[in-house]
């Protein structure tokens, strides 16, 4: 059994990659929204600077894209939130058990994230268009849920693998 996760352990750079990758971009989509949020509230004081009427849909879009993704890098960081008030009281091969069923209904989550969202984002979001871009389509807009449903499957599987990869491999084996 040791064999086998030491066989799926090389693929650990690729999550490190992905991890990377999904950072990187939260790091640009958060430059982007202070540069866009400067230059509207700039151009409302300053004659000079013009103030675009686009800049609070896309800034609103590009929060929403920060938001869930975000959400996905906690999943890999095993930093979002949850209750830990009885931990302490519970023996640790329940905590575990129970860490594992946390992990398939997040599992579940982002598989609901990516089909339903997909479905969304592609019919029913894509008929509309942004109030001050006519021209720009609201898929823009609900494309971030699949996206992030993406990311969340991503580090929700290394999550699970390491939950299974403890149960099975003692610490002096590893």
């Amino acid at each position: 059994m040791s064999g086998f996760f030491k066989a799926v352990d090389k693929f650990k750079p690729v999550y490190d990659v992905a991890y990377k990758i999904v950072l990187f971009l939260c790091k640009l989509l958060l430059v982007a929204d202070i540069l866009i949020t400067c230059m509207s509230v700039l151009g409302r004081y300053v004659p000079f600077i013009p103030d675009p009427a686009w800049s609070e849909e896309v800034v609103l879009t590009l929060m929403s894209y920060m938001a869930v993704l975000s959400a996905a890098l906690a999943i890999r960081r095993n930093a979002h939130i949850r209750m830990t008030a009885f931990d302490r009281y519970l023996p640790s091969a329940a905590i575990k058990a129970l860490d594992i069923l946390s992990d398939f209904c997040i599992f579940a989550l982002a598989i609901v994230m990516v089909v339903v969202g997909w479905k969304y984002a592609s019919t029913l979001g894509a008929k509309g268009s942004y109030v001050s871009m006519p021209s720009v389509s609201r898929f823009w807009m609900y494309f971030p849920i699949p996206i992030a449903g993406v990311a969340m499957i991503v580090f929700e599987l290394e999550a699970l693998y390491n939950h299974i990869k403890n149960i099975f491999v003692k610490e002096g084996d590893k």
